[in-house]
């Protein structure tokens, strides 16, 4: 008689009251997601490439306005003046960019994250593991950016204020600006990539399954056409205020909130705009264009969001420089000095600004391409030609880049008629500027299209990097 088997051991029962004490190994769980074979090396490298320029540029324009503040001339209080409007108009964009850079190619780490949340991982250690991840890359960014200002102090040296460049030096910030920058940068990007951990903690799953709907509310609109109407109001009775420091407050001001104030009306703007093309929609590369810009409309508008920045700030330069046209000529040496540097500033001030549109609308064509992979390749595999894709791809920047720029043209012309009246407004001086920087944006927008073909093709060419 055969014997029988004894029975296999029953697993061990683990006691509920012993609790596992080790904690998730956050600094690896980082290195893995972010190392260049957990994605692709662009969503690594865009974030650092961005938080370098956006550091190199907040340096640049504070060393600038901190130089005119140490002069001690008779043209000292004008050029301080003037130097804050400048940064009134610019910072708030380069904020921007520099938000843009702590959310690039969100939503595929978002996948990943919402990945870990679905296997176990706690909230606290999905939160570590972004604010970690994140915080690098804009470190990284961030000093070498600091290394990019240095580099571009001497260039900037040769810059003519006063009869005579301005010298290498003149834009050196100090050891604590610099450090506060950096600090500043790092800070953003924790703060960003905690934000955006919101949908992943409350429903992972849906991140997963890409269930997330756009919402864009009115209140943005009603909001924007509130602080619109004070700024006109401001500026309307500047000459009522007795106190010097209170119209340069109240004219820095009102410009710098309008400007902060594109940023929060636009996503709106793009909603509606989109809703109009999905209507009117004939074509497949029409369809896809107008469902591309209702997917997100604030990835739309940031797309566009830095054309819209410039062609505001180019109305107040093109008015301002029809203004100095206007009292040039018969003047003393010391009074045509001065409208040559007030002049040289404007032109400063849009060569900034069109610097931060060159690097948000490159880096930002790069991303969109890189978050709508899966799209792409889904249009691929049912046989879409690359050509129509393209298509869909450009008209759903170029139209809504019409469509914001000449919003924010008339913005600007509305809150620069009280101060130099609608004649200097549409002066032919002024209208050449306006005219110029229009023509630049379109062109750098539709280069960086063209630039950023080829990361289309390369994810086509290897779909399975964007499954998963």
């Amino acid at each position: 008689m055969t014997a029988l088997a004894p029975p296999p051991a029953a697993a061990p029962v683990a006691d509920p009251s012993v609790r596992p004490t080790g904690r998730a190994p956050v600094l690896r769980l980082a290195w893995m997601l972010a190392r260049p074979g957990a994605a692709s090396p662009a969503t690594v490298v865009l974030p650092i490439v961005a938080f370098g320029v956006t550091t190199a540029l907040l340096l640049i324009v504070a060393g600038g306005v901190l130089m005119f503040w140490r002069w001690t001339n008779e043209t000292a209080f004008l050029f301080q003046t003037l130097s804050l409007l400048a940064l009134a108009l610019l910072v708030v964009p380069l904020a921007t960019l520099g938000g843009a850079a702590a959310r690039l190619s969100a939503r595929r780490r978002d996948d990943r994250l919402a990945t870990l949340r679905l296997l176990g991982a706690t909230t606290s250690t999905v939160t570590l593991v972004t604010v970690v991840e994140s915080t690098a890359l804009a470190i990284v960014g961030a000093v070498g950016g600091v290394a990019l200002y240095a580099l571009s102090m001497p260039l900037v040296g040769l810059i003519p204020f006063g009869g005579e460049p301005i010298g290498p030096t003149a834009i050196w910030a100090g050891p604590l600006v610099v450090l506060g920058v950096v600090v500043g940068v790092a800070l953003l990007a924790a703060i960003s990539s905690v934000v955006g951990l919101r949908a992943v903690v409350v429903s992972p799953l849906g991140v997963r399954l890409k269930q997330r709907p756009p919402h864009t509310s009115w209140v943005r609109l009603l909001v924007g056409v509130v602080v619109v109407i004070v700024a006109f109001v401001v500026l309307n009775n500047l000459g009522v205020m007795m106190d010097l420091a209170l119209v340069v407050g109240a004219l820095v001001g009102a410009f710098g909130v309008v400007v902060a104030v594109l940023g929060l009306v636009g996503p709106f703007a793009m909603s509606v705009f989109g809703r109009v093309r999905l209507r009117s929609a004939r074509t497949a590369d029409q369809l896809i264009s107008a469902r591309g810009i209702l997917e997100s409309p604030k990835v739309a508008w940031r797309l566009v969001g830095g054309v819209a920045m410039t062609s505001f700030v180019a109305v107040v330069a093109g008015s301002g420089t029809a203004f100095l046209e206007s009292m040039g000529g018969g003047g003393t040496e010391a009074e045509d000095l001065m409208v040559t540097d007030v002049r040289t500033g404007i032109l400063i001030t849009l060569v900034a600004s069109f610097v931060m549109v060159a690097c948000s609308v490159g880096v930002g064509q790069a991303a969109a391409v890189l978050d709508r992979r899966d799209l792409y390749v889904s249009l691929d595999r049912v046989g879409m030609p690359l050509a129509t894709m393209d298509a869909a791809r450009v008209r759903s920047v170029m139209l809504p880049l019409g469509f914001v720029a000449i919003t924010s043209a008339v913005l600007g012309a509305i809150l620069v008629f009280p101060l130099v009246g609608w004649t200097l407004i549409v002066a032919p001086l002024s209208l050449a500027v306006i005219g110029i920087c229009f023509v630049l944006g379109f062109v750098l927008v539709r280069l960086s299209l063209l630039a950023t073909r080829p990361i289309l093709t390369n994810v086509l060419a290897h779909p399975e990097r964007s499954l998963g």
